[in-house]
């Protein structure tokens, strides 16, 4: 099987010319992504267990992977909430579906935002993370808008090895991801 289109990219051009940007000796010091972790908080989940099925099965067509629940650490009796419940997704991609994920990401779904304007460059948190907040899981193409019971965002955070946010800033911006202008 034939490697993604942005892991060849970034093995036989991007490496180099970032290399070449960040004054690396190596190119092994040279910031990559090492894995995108896709979250989907669903707080109606505590009245309504079916959500959480369609929820880990729609996160599961997103991602190309199958999608694990997230429970609740700890009891809050004013949300109804009990110790242990499921109350969302999430699944860890790494490899080529990491890959895939970002090059569908950036193509295909982030167009669809109505109003786009590009993405945000302020979520780096300080160690050359990013995070991406989306308030519809309808912008991928692989959800039908007719079987959606009801609209629930993510959070999308790209794991890199770099350390610091500058250098994951450019990371991001030559596999192509769409920043706004500072």
């Amino acid at each position: 099987m034939a490697s993604p289109r942005l892991q060849e990219q970034y093995t036989k051009e991007l490496v180099f010319t970032l290399k070449e940007q960040m004054k690396c000796k190596s190119v092994m010091q040279v910031p990559r992504l090492e894995r995108i972790c896709i979250n989907q908080g669903v707080g109606a989940a505590v009245s309504d267990k079916k959500l959480i099925e369609t929820s880990i099965e729609e996160l599961s067509v997103i991602a190309g992977q199958r999608a694990v629940p997230t429970k609740a650490k700890k009891a809050i009796s004013n949300f109804k909430l009990r110790e242990g419940m499921p109350i969302g997704a999430t699944v860890t991609l790494r490899g080529k579906r990491m890959y895939e994920f970002l090059d569908r990401l950036i193509t295909l779904a982030l167009p669809r935002v109505r109003d786009f304007q590009g993405v945000s460059p302020k979520s780096f948190d300080g160690r050359g993370n990013y995070t991406l907040g989306i308030k519809e899981q309808i912008i991928f193409p692989e959800i039908s808008i007719d079987k959606v019971n009801k609209m629930v965002g993510m959070n999308i955070t790209f794991v890199t090895n770099a350390h610091r946010d500058n250098e994951a800033y450019q990371l991001l911006k030559a596999l192509g991801m769409p920043f706004k202008r500072k």
